[in-house]
């Protein structure tokens, strides 16, 4: 294990496993224990995601683990978590695992800095998107959503939770973060608000990969405006038109962005990928 300083001089640990081409994940490698674990697996997912995930791969890769999400969580950075420090984040900690080159899988919003990476590296061998679609990404309604989740941060105790969620229910889900936890992803979502994903691709070279749930357009409730992410349809929709513009995709039939995510459903579409497109 080592210690990683980040844009922001706040620190990471980092966990290195296996042996082969590198591979930087994003996740965490400890398995979540408690009643968290519990609130995870009634969402479906599962609490050694991460875990499981090197696991899967640590016998053909080595695997750079990194619990990115929950260090920015725990280590909010409301002013500065932009796509350009994002990638100085990512690169740092390539730098501390010695890797000149690397693959990068990320899921959700580490999915869209991995395409932010592609833009700001050459040293990546291989990109993996997974649940955001690499063209035509959601920007505009992830912003509306952050902002609406960060007002209601900001209003106070009215914002803590409800035992009363009901799992898969976005509408039911109560805020729980603070201004400055939701308040990054304002930041990060209005960097974005000017960033053209289809004029972007050109600059984009390595062997990428995106792969997304069949079901995985989500609904969010009133109060955050009545705002639809389409992650699926925007991948379906646009299927031909991103292959041709390199991509290999995946649509993992009946799965939303929760069920995409988990590692029964990863492992088989992203390991023989990067094993037929990075060379040891």
């Amino acid at each position: 294990m080592s210690t990683v300083t980040l844009h922001d001089a706040s620190t990471i640990e980092v966990e290195i496993h296996g042996e082969g081409p590198v591979l930087l994940l994003p996740v965490n490698p400890r398995p979540v224990e408690g009643p968290q674990a519990d609130a995870m697996r009634a969402w479906g997912m599962d609490p050694a995601l991460g875990r499981s995930l090197v696991e899967g791969l640590r016998d053909a890769f080595t695997v750079v683990a990194f619990d990115y999400e929950g260090h920015v969580l725990a280590n909010p950075k409301p002013e500065t978590l932009t796509p350009a420090n994002i990638t100085r984040d990512l690169l740092a900690v390539a730098d501390a695992a010695g890797a000149d080159r690397f693959a990068y899988y990320g899921y959700s919003w580490l999915a869209l800095s991995g395409l932010q990476l592609a833009l700001r590296t050459d040293r990546l061998s291989a990109l993996v998107m997974g649940g955001f679609p690499p063209v035509g990404g959601p920007y505009k309604e992830m912003l509306r959503v952050t902002g609406a989740t960060h007002a209601m941060a900001l209003a106070g105790p009215s914002g803590k939770a409800s035992q009363t969620s009901e799992a898969g229910d976005w509408s039911s889900v109560e805020v729980t973060m603070s201004p400055d936890q939701t308040g990054q992803f304002v930041t990060l979502y209005e960097e974005l608000q000017t960033f053209d994903d289809l004029a972007a691709q050109a600059r984009v070279t390595c062997p990428r990969l995106c792969f997304v749930g069949s079901a995985d357009d989500i609904e969010y409730g009133e109060r955050w405006g009545d705002v639809r992410v389409g992650i699926a349809s925007a991948v379906v929709e646009r299927r031909a038109e991103i292959e041709s513009l390199g991509w290999d995709v995946t649509v993992l039939d009946g799965l939303d962005h929760t069920g995409a995510m988990q590692p029964p459903a990863v492992l088989p579409v992203l390991r023989p990928w990067l094993e037929a497109k990075i060379s040891r």
